[in-house]
């Protein structure tokens, strides 16, 4: 339980902007409050919500037990390949609060793998579903619906990260975003163990402590990027066995590397048969009722997280995923779209007033501060990140201090900037005031996760930065003895961007898959429009491996970038301070944990006379540890790594002066 007003306290001490919005702070702490109490108060989370353990299709000593939550029923039956699916042969009886259940006796009235459903009877009508809590599913070749299976292996999995699960984690995640189907080249769907064993070396080359995998909750539709879910419980069937996944983890786990899942309880498939929409034959067991039920963009169902039964079932939800398959932590998606009733569509948050209004979901912010809580019991080492566009106050502040209790937001603005400025400005137009307003903000007291891109600048319809920056001769212009004034400066500045990005955009960084050695080509699924063709649901390899093609040079790159990121803790030490900004000469000086940046996005001027201030790091000698315009990178090797610089008193104050050539980047370090 919270302690009402010794949190808005603390709130009101980090942020006293926020005082005039005490009130309704009070109100979104309290109603937790009657939550947590509904929930069960002298209890854990932990021991509460296990729904998984009661729900579904288990073993007992004497046979199988089956239960649904089925409020709306008037009948049931269980139905599949043990009885030869008839439909009627097996009726599930009603227990309390809404719960039918059917037990079979004998241990082999039910098998691992085999295919059942649910028949669910109402007003005199009967109707298939899939089982909420099933664990697994498969494709219905006769109607191209989901179906379940019986996920009961006679082995459990024999993991191995004892030393790692729950005891270690990530102080500052550097995240590779992944999508486990589209990871490898060929024209087809990849799966998890292709994954762990072909990307996540690559990945741990990288240098990278965590990967963010997508679409791993089922869903029927592949092109919906897992953005559309219908079995909240099964790992998607496309890549394989939920032991398969089980053994990337572990082997992640194996190489150091933290494991988060991009979980969806935003919104929900609205697939009638498949997923949760009308499965007891009413439209308000899991969602909310008339418009409220449905996204007026996604067209989409909407969770009731008001309702005690809706909690349990993605509280679970999320104690299933750490449990079973020893994720590390979640990206909650849309939670935009959760905390505000008309989805912040269209709406400009710029003052505290729309944070705090009727237009508010108080029930999905108690919901939000719920799952946390949840979490981080479950694992201490646990990471939360919240992908929320509307920079919603507390977001990422503890409970104790009336927040939601994630440990990260995403820096959506950044993107956002990047693509403007590329699209809108000529390179010497660039606004870096702005930039680095956008770079280095945030709420008091909250952590952020810094990206210059993701997957959604990578599909069709959008296009990535480098991609903007090579525009046509992407396709001509990758071959290392090419050279024109647009691939030049197109590659120096996709290094430029992601370096100062990663260097002062929060206290971790993402980056999606392939966007690292700047992947030519977009991400489209297979579809009618394009011949269900899966040429581009993929990732191109052997571009990066080609040693005459300049992917090679921005993949080194980005390999020594996040590897000094990690060697020197640079996003857990401290913030980014501004030592010089200047507008008209594009240059970008900071010191962030001990380290001096030198930015020069000038197109042309370069520049010998840049005076590098000490004030922070303090009088000594310096000498450049980084450079983007090395060799090895694609550059003209025109910093030296091997002159000292020593701080004298000058007029500008203590520093010294250095050569900043045009679209480069220099970190340097104390001798």
């Amino acid at each position: 339980m919270i302690r009402v007003e010794n949190a808005i306290e603390k709130l009101l001490q980090l942020d006293p902007g926020l005082s005039p919005y005490a009130k309704e702070v009070r109100l979104h702490l309290e109603r937790y409050n009657q939550r947590r109490r509904q929930l069960g108060a002298k209890k854990k989370l932990t021991e509460i919500c296990n729904g998984y353990l009661y729900f579904g299709i288990h073993r007992t000593e004497t046979g199988w037990v089956y239960r649904e939550w089925l409020p709306g029923a008037d009948a049931a039956w269980f139905t599949g390949d043990f009885n030869g699916w008839e439909k009627y042969s097996h009726p599930m009886k009603r227990i309390e609060n809404g719960v039918w259940e059917i037990h079979l006796p004998g241990k082999d009235a039910l098998s691992h793998g085999q295919h059942v459903k649910l028949i669910v009877g109402r007003k005199g009508s009967a109707f298939e579903r899939v089982p909420a809590y099933i664990r697994q599913t498969d494709m219905d070749e006769s109607n191209y619906k989901l179906c379940g299976r019986v996920w009961a292996p006679d082995q459990p999995f024999e993991w191995t990260d004892s030393d790692w699960y729950g005891k270690k984690g990530v102080k500052s995640p550097l995240i590779y975003e992944a999508h486990i189907g589209m990871a490898q080249e060929h024209g087809k769907v990849g799966s998890y163990r292709e994954f762990a064993d072909a990307t996540l070396p690559w990945i741990h080359q990288a240098g990278y402590n965590a990967i963010q995998l997508m679409a791993i909750q089922e869903h029927p539709y592949y092109a919906s990027f897992g953005y559309q879910v219908t079995n909240y419980f099964a790992p998607s069937y496309r890549f394989g066995e939920p032991e398969d996944l089980k053994y990337l983890i572990n082997k992640a786990h194996g190489m150091g590397i933290a494991v988060i899942l991009d979980v969806v309880h935003s919104h929900a498939c609205p697939n009638e048969g498949e997923g949760l929409h009308n499965q007891d034959g009413t439209e308000d067991q899991y969602f909310l009722t008339g418009k409220r039920g449905w996204h007026p963009a996604w067209k989409t169902r909407l969770f009731d997280y008001g309702k005690t039964e809706v909690l349990h079932f993605l509280l679970s939800n999320l104690k299933y995923w750490q449990d079973e398959f020893h994720f590390d932590g979640f990206r909650f998606d849309g939670v935009t779209s959760m905390l505000y009733e008309d989805h912040a569509l269209g709406t400009a948050f710029t003052g505290y007033a729309q944070y705090f209004s009727l237009n508010t979901n108080v029930d999905a912010r108690v919901y939000l501060m719920l799952a946390n809580e949840l979490i981080h019991s479950n694992n201490k080492k646990a990471i939360v990140i919240a992908e929320d566009m509307s920079g919603m106050p507390g977001m990422c502040l503890p409970l104790a201090s009336a927040g939601l209790g994630c440990d990260y937001r995403l820096a959506m603005g950044t993107p956002d900037r990047w693509i403007r400025l590329i699209k809108e400005q000529r390179y010497e137009d660039w606004d870096i005031m702005g930039l680095w307003h956008e770079l280095t903000g945030g709420r008091p007291g909250e952590k952020s996760v810094g990206y210059c891109e993701s997957h959604d600048q990578a599909l069709v319809g959008d296009k990535t930065i480098m991609f903007r920056l090579a525009d046509a001769e992407m396709y001509t212009g990758m071959h290392k003895d090419y050279h024109s004034p647009t691939m030049d400066s197109a590659i120096d500045l996709h290094k430029l961007i992601r370096l100062l990005t990663l260097a002062t955009a929060g206290n971790g960084y993402l980056n999606f898959m392939g966007n690292e050695f700047g992947h030519p080509e977009w991400i489209d699924f297979p579809r009618e429009g394009n011949g269900w063709s899966h040429h581009y649901a993929r990732r191109q390899w052997s571009l990066v491996h080609n040693p005459q093609l300049k992917y090679e040079w921005l993949a080194h790159f980005d390999r020594d970038m996040v590897h000094l990121a990690e060697g020197k803790k640079l996003l857990c030490r401290g913030k980014p301070e501004s030592l010089w900004l200047d507008q008209e000469k594009k240059l970008i000086l900071f010191e962030r944990a001990g380290l001096i940046f030198v930015f020069n996005f000038h197109p042309t001027w370069s520049q010998d006379d840049v005076f590098v201030s000490a004030r922070v790091t303090g009088k000594g000698k310096y000498r450049v540890i980084f450079s983007s315009d090395d060799i090895a990178f694609g550059g003209q090797n025109r910093i030296s790594k091997e002159q000292i610089y020593k701080t004298q008193e000058q007029a500008a104050g203590l520093g010294f002066r250095i050569y900043a050539p045009c679209r480069t980047a220099m970190i340097l370090k104390k001798v």
